[in-house]
Parts: structure tokens; sequence; C-alpha cells
């Protein structure tokens, strides 16, 4: 089986997307080279960010194309998430809500990709 090392989102200015999920993740994005960085903020998961005009080979493909899933372990850490986020002056494409899976949020990180932070319905009992 394939294993997948990381998941590429494209940016606009590499530096401001690493200043952005530092400050949301709380963790120390690493620059490989000007235009790729690497973000290690969870077990197992890498998110590498790639200046979108430095692409090789090169794609009409621009940020915001992409969500990432963030599971939440109680309503008192997906409400608290929400406060921490709204005082960074974090962009919400969702504010709370509750649907048919549970409640969640949608953050806009700086090109326009999501963070939806969610706590599954079956948690909330």
């Amino acid at each position: 089986m394939l294993a997948i090392d990381s998941i590429v989102l494209y940016v606009e200015d590499v530096q401001l997307s690493m200043a952005f999920y530092e400050s949301v993740f709380e963790c120390q994005p690493k620059l490989l080279s000007p235009t790729f960085a690497v973000v290690e903020f969870a077990e197992n998961v890498k998110i590498t960010l790639k200046q979108a005009d430095a692409l090789t080979p090169s794609s009409q493909v621009r940020g915001g194309g992409t969500e990432l899933s963030i599971p939440a372990t109680s309503r008192v850490e997906l409400d608290n998430l929400f406060e921490q986020w709204r005082k960074l002056s974090v962009v919400f494409a969702q504010e709370r809500e509750e649907s048919v899976y549970g409640v969640n949020f949608v953050a806009l990180d700086p090109d326009g990709h999501r963070l939806r932070y969610l706590l599954n319905i079956a948690l909330l009992v």
C-alpha cells in the first residue's frame, strides 16, 4: 500500500501562510526553501505550503480549494478554540452551528483554504 507523505496547499505568500498556521495551530512551521514550507501540527499529518507562482510544473490552480477537517473532543474544546481564533482575527466562512453530523465552524486561511473544526454528534450525548 502506498503512503501519503503530506497534503500540499498552494499559497500566494509562504511567509504569510506560515505565520497564520503558526498562530492557529501553535506550532513552528519549517521553511524548506524560499517557496516551500512544512507544518506539522498533528500526529502523522504534515501540511506543506507551496508558493503558487513557483510550481513545477506550473498550474493554474490557486488557493481555496481545500478543506481540512479537524475533530474536537468536546463542546467546551470547540467553543474555546472558536473564541481563541476569533481573538486572533481569523476569518470565518461559517460561525458555530449545529448540523446533521454535529457542531462545527469553518475558518479560512489567508488563501481561502477551509479549516473545519467539528464535534461529531455522537459525542454530544
